[in-house]
């Protein structure tokens, strides 16, 4: 008896199968970081078709912050094959700058040898309909209705001004009082989670450690006042020449660190320079000539992240020894 084959199936044939079951699809490249994603997602979220570049950071960026981490674990845990599946409920920012909710389902089609991901591809269908009448469902079922919903708004504004003085003590807790840069406690927590990320998505991550030369005299001969002045200069020029995504931080005294996402060696090295000559013509202090050194270096595979900051802080002062106002990496 013959047995039957199914033809095989083309990308353009799955694609057009997909958008008919679904909302939106993606197709994620491991290996490249190119990111497809159908009309139909930009339509569901009400952008423009191609608003947002192809890449994961996208898709990350329209994910509601309450749901972010439990997508994340959940998705680890899929391309780690330690979960059977990839199927998630969870919230998207839409143009309006509102939240719909989504099913993402998805599957990878392509193993790299080494078992990480290779080709990835899913489908996101919009299921706010079906929580909006879960909600109804809930409303109806409870009693004293009006008292409820008077209550509900009590907790509404407690947790609003609850929340307004969560967020004053975390900006306190994050942020260095004198540059209003991410402090040292803040940094080492994104620093970790950035290597995490690039290891996820096989994208690079570069370090940037910066000092100031010729800081001393600044304090000594000019007081304290002038030197956090030069420092807050400092802080300035870097944040004018940084994206939204790099972060920027005071790492203790005068030194600072600059961590840069989806950035390779050769990008950082360019910053690194930029960066140099602007500080060098900057006029940080009068009769003064302040410069900075830098370290830069690259994350390497399995890295742990204090470590990158140990070999960032290496080449800073491999630079510091040989005369100070340069890069190495």
């Amino acid at each position: 008896m013959t047995e039957k084959l199914l033809p095989e199936i083309s990308d353009e044939s799955l694609t057009t199968i997909l958008e008919l079951i679904s909302d939106g699809i993606w197709d994620w490249n491991a290996n490249t970081g190119y990111v497809y994603r159908s009309p139909g997602w930009y339509v569901m979220l009400g952008y423009d078709v191609d608003a947002f570049k192809s890449t994961v950071s996208t898709w990350e960026s329209v994910i509601h912050p309450d749901d972010f981490n439990r997508v994340m674990a959940h998705f680890d845990s899929y391309i780690t094959h330690k979960s059977p599946t990839y199927q998630i409920e969870y919230r998207c920012r839409t143009k309006r700058d509102d939240y719909l909710w989504i099913e993402d389902r998805g599957k990878v089609v392509d193993w790299n040898e080494d078992g990480s991901v290779g080709r990835m591809i899913g489908a996101h269908r919009d299921i706010s309909a079906t929580k909006l009448l879960e909600l109804e469902r809930e409303a109806k079922s409870l009693t004293l209705q009006e008292h409820v919903d008077s209550r509900n708004q009590e907790l509404i504004e407690v947790n609003k001004r609850l929340a307004i003085k969560i967020r004053e003590v975390e900006i306190l807790a994050t942020t260095d009082a004198l540059t209003s840069l991410s402090n040292r406690y803040q940094f080492e927590k994104m620093l970790k989670i950035e290597c995490s990320r690039a290891a996820r998505f096989n994208e690079p991550l570069s370090l940037v450690a910066l000092d100031l030369d010729n800081f001393k005299p600044v304090n000594d001969v000019y007081g304290h006042a002038a030197g956090d002045l030069a420092l807050i200069k400092v802080a300035n020029i870097i944040m004018l020449n940084i994206r939204e995504i790099d972060l920027f931080a005071r790492w203790g005294g005068d030194e600072f660190m600059l961590l840069l996402p989806n950035t390779s060696m050769e990008q950082a090295l360019v910053l690194a320079n930029k960066i140099r000559v602007l500080i060098e013509n900057g006029k940080l202090c009068q009769d003064v000539d302040v410069t900075a050194s830098f370290g830069v270096v690259q994350l390497a595979d399995n890295e742990d992240p204090m470590r990158l900051v140990i070999r960032a802080d290496n080449k800073l002062y491999t630079s510091k020894e040989d005369g100070g106002n340069r890069v190495t990496s």
